[in-house]
C-alpha cells in the first residue's frame, strides 16, 4: 500500500518513525520519463511522468526496505562515492508548498538543498511504501530483458 507524504508533520513523523534513514543505503533506482521512440521509430520527446524510484535498504526491521517515489521530478543529484562508503547516517525531508526536497544528510535546510553535494532529490510529490521479501543483492527493478549488470559483466 502507498503512502503519500503531504505536509512537513507527516515528514517528521515518517522520518521519526524511520530514524531518518539511519544505517540505511540507496540499492537501486528506477527513471521512468515519459519520453520515448515507438516502433515506427516516431518520437515523443516530452518528459511528462518524470517518476522516481529509489529502494532503500536498511540495518534495522520493520521494515527493512523502503520504496520511495518522487512524482514530477526537478532535479536528481547523485554524485559516484568512489572515495568512500555511501550508507546514509541521517537524511532531511521538507516538504514546500507543492515541492518536496530529500537529500541523504540530516540538518539540511531547504536553501542549502541545491549547493550540497551529495544525493539531492527534488520532486512535486513523494509516496512511500514498506517491501518485504528482497533483501539482499539480488536487482529489485528489472530490466525488460531480465539481464541486469553492466555491459562488461
Amino acid at each position: 500500500m502507498w503512502n503519500e507524504i503531504k505536509t512537513q508533520a507527516q515528514a517528521d513523523a515518517f522520518m521519526e518513525g524511520i530514524y531518518a534513514f539511519h544505517d540505511s543505503c540507496i540499492k537501486e533506482m528506477s527513471y521512468l520519463s515519459g519520453a520515448y521512440v515507438d516502433a515506427d521509430l516516431s518520437m515523443r520527446p516530452i518528459n511528462e511522468q518524470r517518476v522516481l524510484r529509489v529502494l532503500l535498504q536498511r540495518q534495522f526491521e520493520a521494515p527493512s526496505m523502503i520504496e520511495l517515489v518522487f512524482v514530477g521530478l526537478k532535479l536528481l543529484k547523485l554524485p559516484p562515492a568512489d572515495e568512500c562508503t555511501c550508507e546514509i547516517l541521517d537524511a532531511t525531508l521538507l516538504m514546500d508548498s507543492d515541492q518536496v526536497f530529500w537529500c541523504d544528510c540530516g540538518g539540511i535546510a531547504r536553501q542549502d538543498m541545491l549547493t550540497y553535494e551529495g544525493t539531492v532529490i527534488w520532486a512535486e510529490r513523494i509516496f512511500w511504501r514498506p517491501v518485504e521479501g528482497y533483501m539482499g543483492n539480488d536487482p529489485f527493478y528489472l530490466p525488460a530483458d531480465g539481464g541486469w549488470g553492466r555491459p562488461e559483466d
